[in-house]
């Protein structure tokens, strides 16, 4: 199984949103929003919105909202 994270995460490296889902259109949408969805002094800052795949929900940051 894939399942697919999109985060947005500051300069810090820590992460202020995240969601899980297993549909990868889904997860295509939602990446690209928290990508338009970032300000140009965020980006500026180093603020990044990142999309990336693990295996296992257990892999998923806790706080992630998860969508099956």
């Amino acid at each position: 199984m894939t399942i697919w994270v999109n985060e947005q995460i500051d300069p810090s490296g820590m992460i202020h949103a995240c969601i899980a889902c297993c549909d990868e259109s889904q997860a295509k949408d939602c990446h690209e929003s928290y990508k338009n969805n970032l300000t140009e002094t965020q980006k500026a800052d180093g603020w990044i919105a990142q999309l990336r795949t693990v295996q296992s929900w257990d892999d998923v940051p806790v706080n992630a909202l998860k969508l099956s």
